[in-house]
């Protein structure tokens, strides 16, 4: 254990190259969105993320949740739903309608997912309505949470403008743009968007959402093997932050008209 905790002491300062595709500790993969994937949603774009593929679709119901009638909530409401399709990896995994519950892990992504959107969304210009973002997995190599909100944002920007085209919407409710990136320390190095190796074998894994380039939503964090100190936790943060400008500069050239 004294090994491995002076391991991630060290983090910065340690440097084995390469990282299972070559790139740099602070780089990404390469990131790229298909926008209009599924003609029927109200928006939707297909995120590739390295080998990551998820599908972001947003769909808009007229009605808000049962809950907020009978509390007298005004304004509306944003939620996910995510899922990983059966091919989604090496291993063929088990619908979970067929086991008749949802895993505790799509429960806590797609809760994830839906705080994400709803700050990006000021829920009273939304109205009384709900938007749903659903994400499903194609394919699994790392990060699908983090790519599932990232295109989730583009996807629910490209629904927002159409209902302002549609004068759904007098004025666009959305108040922030929302991306997230995960960061860990593998093999003693802090090192950004961590693919299915690296996340596989972290010590520390860190999952950060930020509505835009100032302000976090969210901060999930976990010593997978061993601990790890404040020195850490900043050097992984600095990091996160300058992944998620990046994103934010990839989903306005996705947004571009």
């Amino acid at each position: 254990m004294a090994e491995s905790d002076d391991t991630t002491r060290g983090a910065e300062a340690k440097a084995p190259f390469p990282r299972p595709d070559g790139r740099m500790p602070d780089q990404l993969r390469p990131v790229r969105f298909q926008n209009d994937i599924a003609p029927y949603a109200t928006g939707s774009t297909l995120v590739e993320w390295g080998n990551t593929r998820v599908i972001c679709g947003v769909t808009v119901e007229e009605t808000v949740p049962r809950w907020m009638k009978e509390q007298g909530i005004s304004g509306g409401w944003v939620t996910a739903e995510y899922s990983m399709l059966p091919y989604s990896t090496l291993q063929r995994k088990t619908r979970e309608v067929s086991r008749g519950r949802q895993e505790g892990r799509s429960q806590e992504i797609q809760r994830l997912i839906g705080r994400a959107m709803r700050a990006a969304v000021d829920l009273e210009k939304l109205g009384p309505r709900t938007v749903w973002v659903d994400c499903d997995v194609l394919q699994a190599d790392g990060g699908t949470r983090t790519a599932a909100i990232t295109g989730g944002y583009v996807a629910l920007e490209l629904a927002i403008r159409r209902l302002l085209n549609e004068g759904v919407l007098a004025e666009s409710p959305l108040v922030n743009q929302v991306v997230a990136v995960s960061v860990g320390v593998v093999a003693g190095r802090v090192v950004l968007d961590l693919d299915y190796p690296e996340d596989s074998t972290a010590d520390v894994d860190l999952n950060v959402v930020m509505a835009g380039e100032d302000r976090f939503v969210e901060v999930q964090g976990t010593g997978e093997r061993t601990w790890f100190d404040q020195a850490t936790l900043d050097a992984m943060l600095s990091m996160a932050r300058a992944g998620c400008r990046q994103l934010l500069a990839l989903q306005r050239a996705a947004l571009e008209p």
